[in-house]
């Protein structure tokens, strides 16, 4: 096997190749897109870094193995073929079965809650964050250039996936949720999570 280099300088001017023969700006909307999902991943591994239930910490190192296909995917330009591990239908389906199976272990949620708590709750509220703002990068993406894909749905089911594992890190570590209490009305709200769904 052929050992990669850390550094090629073929960068240097600003710019970086995609998948293929193409070479863009290191600011194209492409990048910024698998730029993100490269941080959520390294979020992901801070979370990991904290999780002592193995089973938890087992299935976040397999969504960050699928958030290193995406980013393989979101680095195939139009006109280059998707990898063969491209975000699939399935994948999505599986992130619901892992948020139902914890949210089944968690009081009902009645009011929105404060991003706080045991570290590891901090750290997947901190990922839940990024997740978004990957999603919203590629909805830019994919507003200027379609394609068939499954990552946005991806996304958004990881970021729900983030929210319920803060919310289980903080039973875990017998911490209680700080409920947000609006300064107009005085009292919680009574609207759900923070930002469960969408």
């Amino acid at each position: 096997m052929t050992q990669m280099r850390i550094y090629t300088r073929t960068g240097d001017q600003g710019d970086t190749g995609l998948l293929g023969p193409h070479r863009v700006p290191k600011d194209d909307i492409r990048i910024s897109a698998y730029g993100d999902v490269d941080e959520l991943n390294a979020q992901i591994g801070s979370l990991r870094a904290v999780i002592t239930d193995p089973a938890v910490a087992s299935h976040l190192e397999r969504i960050q193995a699928m958030l290193l296909e995406m980013g393989a995917e979101l680095a195939s330009p139009p006109g280059v073929a998707r990898p063969a591990g491209a975000i699939r239908d399935e994948d999505v389906i599986a992130l619901e079965k892992a948020i139902d199976a914890i949210d089944a272990t968690l009081p009902p949620l009645t009011q929105f809650v404060v991003p706080a708590g045991a570290e590891a709750a901090c750290r997947a509220h901190l990922a839940r964050c990024v997740c978004r703002r990957a999603e919203r990068a590629v909805v830019r993406l994919l507003r200027a250039q379609p394609s068939e894909t499954a990552i946005l749905p991806y996304l958004n089911r990881l970021s729900d996936l983030l929210f319920v594992l803060a919310r289980w890190a903080n039973q875990q570590a017998r911490v209680g949720e700080s409920a947000w209490r609006s300064r107009g009305s005085g009292r919680s709200s009574e609207s759900g999570g923070p930002v469960p769904a969408a």
